[in-house]
């Protein structure tokens, strides 16, 4: 006879999500997973695996659901620089008010963390790295195509220049970097790569 699952992996893994999300991996133990969604640790090996399996589906659902929407929005997104002015200013306001402030990104806790050692964590930072550089290249081809870039202006360039600094200010939230500094921060870059600040 199967065994019966009596309860949601979907709800639990998003709670995991949470934990490593908040604590880190380091600081996370099987203990604390358990705790945390109230199952047993049978329950949980038996549907995820142990710990690093545990902690790769986490972390693979934090990207397809928080990181890769923001990517397509911004790729997609015909206005150019308004859109990566847009992206910053909702990325600083994620990550320094509300629920999740000074949690920082999952992503780029696990680029600071000793789990990126694990040959199948760095495939999902280089994935989530390649689909943020990407997003910011579309959007400045875009602001490229509608004039809005300086005068030899680089958009591959400035594509590496902008993701570099969107791990930045996610890292520097988790820090207690206020918003205000942030931002002032992005504009700054925006202006050393001699792109004009969009109204």
């Amino acid at each position: 006879m199967p065994d019966i699952k009596h309860f949601d992996p979907d709800a639990t893994l998003e709670t995991v999500v949470r934990l490593f999300w908040r604590q880190g991996v380091a600081s996370t133990g099987i203990q604390d997973v358990v705790t945390a969604t109230g199952l047993n640790r049978s329950s949980l090996y038996a549907t995820f695996g142990g710990k690093q399996e545990l902690y790769l589906a986490a972390l693979r659902r934090y990207m397809e659901q928080r990181s890769e929407p923001m990517f397509r929005r911004l790729a997609e997104d015909e206005r150019g620089l308004p859109a990566i002015s847009e992206f910053f200013g909702s990325l600083i306001e994620a990550r320094c008010s509300g629920e999740y402030a000074r949690w920082g990104c999952m992503v780029s806790n696990a680029h600071a963390g000793a789990e990126n050692s694990d040959p199948e964590v760095r495939a999902v930072l280089d994935q989530h790295h390649r689909g943020l550089r990407e997003a910011m290249y579309a959007a400045l081809v875009t602001a490229d195509h509608e004039g809005q870039l300086a005068p030899g202006a680089d958009p591959g360039a400035s594509a590496d220049l902008l993701a570099l600094l969107a791990y930045g200010v996610n890292l520097r939230s988790r820090a207690g970097a206020d918003a205000a500094t942030l931002g002032k921060t992005v504009t700054a870059a925006l202006d050393s790569m001699g792109v004009r600040a969009a109204a």
